[in-house]
């Protein structure tokens, strides 16, 4: 009975956990993305915010995509072109959404999918809201 009882909690905290490590990503800091700009660092910034968002405020040199919320086919095709222009380089690719959350996990995903290696995929702390120099943001539009 003990036997059973111990097995049983193993596979529960083994079935519980698993899934958690599964979906690592990997996070970039603002500090980083700096220090990688000030050095020009080859990487790519795919900015996934709408429209309007990219227009108000975006970190000089991010390419639009307009691709948020990542939700539909329609919208991870408008990423298909950072998928071409990433398989035609090294460059790491850091995604811009937001707040850092589900829409860059969900670019993340896509790339991956479309063949880009994860070693290269970060996604922005905390987003676009989160970032804090604003003297490296483009001019409003």
């Amino acid at each position: 009975m003990n036997k059973t009882v111990s097995c049983f909690f193993v596979l529960l905290v083994l079935c519980v956990t698993l899934p958690a490590g599964a979906f690592a990503y990997n996070y970039i800091s603002p500090e980083q993305v700096k220090q990688n700009l000030a050095a020009q660092s080859a990487m790519s910034l795919i900015d996934i915010q709408v429209k309007d968002e990219f227009t108000q405020h975006h970190i000089q040199g991010a390419v639009a995509t307009y691709a948020y919320p990542v939700k539909s086919a329609a919208d991870r095709a408008k990423l298909d072109v950072s998928v071409a222009t990433l398989k035609n380089n090294q460059d790491s690719a850091v995604i811009i959404c937001p707040r850092g959350a589900g829409g860059a996990k969900r670019a993340y995903d896509y790339l991956v999918e479309s063949g880009i290696p994860e070693n290269r995929l970060f996604i922005l702390s905390k987003g676009q809201g989160g970032w804090p120099f604003p003297e490296l943001l483009a001019p409003a539009q």
